[in-house]
């Protein structure tokens, strides 16, 4: 595990729930001809750079975190199983989600797939503060965070270029017209969105679009109970909630923004490039219950 911050350390030593499982210390160096993949986890912009100064070994497969590479270019594959996981089982290089983008897509996706998503789409989004990585910062501390809640890139996130691309690609090449608010929340883990759209199906309708779409999906479930964050938080898992009340459908995910919306999907995303279980190593257990 290479580190350029944390070299010669104990990997428990920065992920402290592992002492005692491992007495892994953290690289300076690293080959790459002696790995079958990488997984890239620094800011974004890193990835680009890191690729011009080390060339990439014939049969390296890869999984980025950034968002580097998450417009597909330069032979990456946008890595959102539930959308693309035949092709992800045949890449080499995969861009993982963003975690807004997870939670906003998979709520979304099946509308989209059977082209309801015509209107405005109003979504709101609650995320802990992990979501802002792992340097402390004036909006993360702890006096700031607890007993607080605010917006941020209200209309303008980043996320959003994913988020449309991917809903676009479902719905025939048309892009919906996404009104996204991103909403900082007094909590450390998890990413809880609830959606918005105007249609004319009933909610059994509804119901029976998502339990088809996720089907053969280990991971994205249809609730018919009241979805909340602590049944998602500490699994690789995506609970989705359906609402509605006259044209009003609501539509409610919950994730875990550091497994689900991060390494989680990045372990299910290399399951599936090495042909292995995809639930390898992601039967989790909420930490709540």
């Amino acid at each position: 595990m290479h580190s350029t911050s944390n070299a010669g350390a104990p990997v428990w030593h920065v992920h402290e729930g592992l002492v005692g499982e491992t007495d892994l210390l953290f690289a300076a160096d690293y080959d790459l001809g002696s790995v079958d993949v990488v997984f890239l986890c620094q800011g974004h912009g890193f990835s680009r750079k890191f690729w011009e100064e080390n060339p990439m070994p014939a049969g390296l497969k890869v999984v980025d975190l950034a968002q580097d590479f998450r417009d597909e270019s330069e032979g990456y594959v946008y890595g959102l199983p539930e959308l693309r996981r035949d092709a992800i089982a045949g890449a080499d290089k995969v861009a993982n989600p963003g975690c807004f983008a997870t939670a906003i897509q998979l709520a979304l996706l099946p509308l989209a797939s059977a082209g309801m998503l015509g209107g405005e789409v109003h979504i709101t989004g609650i995320t802990g503060s992990t979501g802002a990585g792992v340097k402390p910062g004036a909006t993360t501390h702890f006096s700031w965070r607890t007993d607080n809640i605010s917006v941020y890139k209200a209309f303008t996130h980043q996320h959003l270029a994913e988020i449309s691309r991917s809903l676009a690609e479902a719905q025939g090449g048309t892009a919906p017209t996404l009104t996204f608010v991103p909403v900082r929340g007094n909590f450390a883990r998890g990413i809880f969105v609830t959606a918005v759209v105007d249609t004319g199906a009933s909610l059994e309708e509804c119901r029976q679009l998502y339990e088809r779409f996720y089907a053969g999906a280990p991971f994205t479930h249809l609730s018919d109970r009241p979805v909340d964050l602590k049944q998602a938080v500490n699994t690789n898992k995506c609970i989705i909630g359906l609402e509605k009340e006259g044209s009003k459908l609501l539509v409610v995910s919950a994730i875990d923004n550091l497994l689900k919306g991060a390494s989680g999907q990045a372990v299910q995303n290399m399951n599936l490039m090495f042909g292995l279980p995809e639930t390898e190593g992601l039967r989790l257990k909420p930490s709540a219950f």
